[in-house]
């Protein structure tokens, strides 16, 4: 049962700290508009997502009335669109028309974006990924809601290096065709290792093929919430300290839990996941940021930064799974650069770099989010970043992923802007040397020994 008490807690914590439910994400399977006749995929791929999400948003608009809970974002993912385009599309340009199917459809009821124009290449590329993954700087171009992710890498599989070298190409191009708007369609690509299935955040959301045929997935957040009560226990030992951690990201996913059920018996859909993401904002108050630096840091990325991450990330784990039965997508502390003020305040003080944002994600949800670096950057040193990320996520046996923005004609000391959630980045300094060599190495990175596990 819940208490005035708690009713009492979390209104506090909405109208002072932040709290909101950043996203009720409807995954839907295209699986059965496969067709041969790209007209015939086009008109069934939008009349699924049309019927199944009719009243996504209008749901989501009564349960943010009903209960006075904040929920920012209506999203839909889809099954990866390599799959569903594999037998119709002939061309780069016949994928590029299911996105605009996508992005019409997202319009048509109302939901802000649209996940799943994807490509699962972590062992290879069919010719059909490859088809689509060059397609993916047109079509993000050519559409407003569409947001694109390609799974580079596995534990299972190890890392599959054609694919990262031209994934450096891609968001060069991405980031070329975009430099009159600060190279922005670069926010709706992301890449990853070990993908999950079931995450409900842009832009590397989509329905994997193990998921049912809708199911609703809630995307919970709260760093402002985590803050405020970590400054009540300022000084203690970490004992208290992960108590308080802990009992907080229970109750904010609670709320999240709240929504989730809410949304599934309105929509007549099941229930998937919760992810009990820590996702900050430029708002002030609602910064992972600002939670590390609670815990003792002067700023994000001093001595201690990759410690106090890992503390806080487990943490919050601990609490969310008890609150829950069914956590998943990536659940833990999202560290983006552009989207976080306090990540933004540590960028421009000097004391947080590339280098140190790979060793913190170690220890995160996510990888390097969201970071903005010189538009004449190498494409294979982008590359090589991506490589990088992809190591950590293979070897450490957790989901990992680059979304980062080259910004055309820009370089260290300036900024781009993209505003709304995704604010404004400073642009970071890039290791020049070269990778080159490396990263033109055609074949993959073989899975670690300990992905042996039959």
């Amino acid at each position: 049962m819940i208490n005035l008490f708690e009713v009492a807690e979390t209104n506090e914590m909405i109208a002072k700290e932040n709290l909101d439910v950043r996203t009720i994400t409807l995954g839907i399977s295209l699986l059965d508009c496969i067709d041969a006749n790209l007209v015939k995929l086009n008109e069934k791929v939008y009349q699924k997502i049309t019927t199944v999400a009719k009243d996504l948003v209008k749901t989501g608009d009564a349960i943010e009335k009903e209960f006075g809970i904040p929920i920012v974002n209506k999203r839909i993912s889809v099954t990866p669109m390599a799959l569903i385009g594999g037998a119709a599309c002939k061309s780069k340009e016949d994928f590029v028309t299911l996105a605009q199917t996508m992005d019409k459809a997202a319009e048509a009821v109302g939901v802000n974006l649209i996940g799943g124009y994807s490509a699962l290449v972590s062992k290879g590329m069919t010719r059909v990924d490859e088809m689509l993954i060059r397609s993916i700087p047109e079509a993000l171009h050519s559409t407003q809601r569409v947001c694109s992710s390609v799974n580079l890498g596995s534990t299972k599989t190890g890392i599959n290096m054609d694919a990262v070298r031209l994934m450096g190409d891609i968001i060069k191009e991405t980031a070329v065709i975009s430099a009159d708007n600060d190279s922005a369609d670069c926010m709706k690509l992301v890449v990853f290792c070990n993908a999950p299935d079931d995450n409900p955040f842009m832009a590397g959301a989509f329905h994997g093929v193990t998921e049912a045929d809708a199911v609703v997935n809630v995307g919970v957040s709260g760093p402002g919430v985590v803050k405020t009560a970590l400054t009540r226990v300022r000084g203690e030992n970490f004992e208290v300290l992960c108590e308080t951690i802990k009992k907080t990201a229970f109750k904010v996913t609670r709320v999240g839990q709240l929504v989730a059920q809410e949304a599934s018996r309105m929509l007549g859909i099941p229930f998937g996941i919760v992810d009990l993401s820590l996702a900050p904002t430029p708002a002030i108050g609602d910064s992972v940021a600002d939670i590390l630096c609670e815990i003792g840091l002067e700023y994000a990325g001093a001595p201690g930064t990759t410690a106090a991450l890992a503390l806080l990330n487990d943490q919050v784990k601990k609490g969310g799974v008890m609150a829950s039965s069914y956590v998943g997508g990536l659940s833990g502390a999202f560290i983006p650069v552009s989207e976080d003020q306090g990540m933004i305040d540590a960028v421009t003080a000097g004391a947080l770099t590339l280098e140190k944002l790979e060793a913190m994600t170690c220890v995160c949800s996510v990888g390097l989010d969201m970071i903005a670096i010189p538009g004449d950057t190498k494409n294979t040193t982008i590359a090589g970043i991506i490589a990088d990320e992809m190591a950590i996520g293979m070897v450490n046996q957790k989901t990992t992923a680059v979304r980062i923005i080259p910004a055309i004609g820009k370089g260290v000391g300036e900024k781009v802007e993209f505003g709304g959630l995704f604010g404004y980045a400073p642009i970071m300094p890039v290791n020049s040397f070269s990778c080159e060599a490396f990263v033109n190495r055609r074949g993959r990175i073989p899975a670690p020994i300990h992905s042996f596990k039959n």
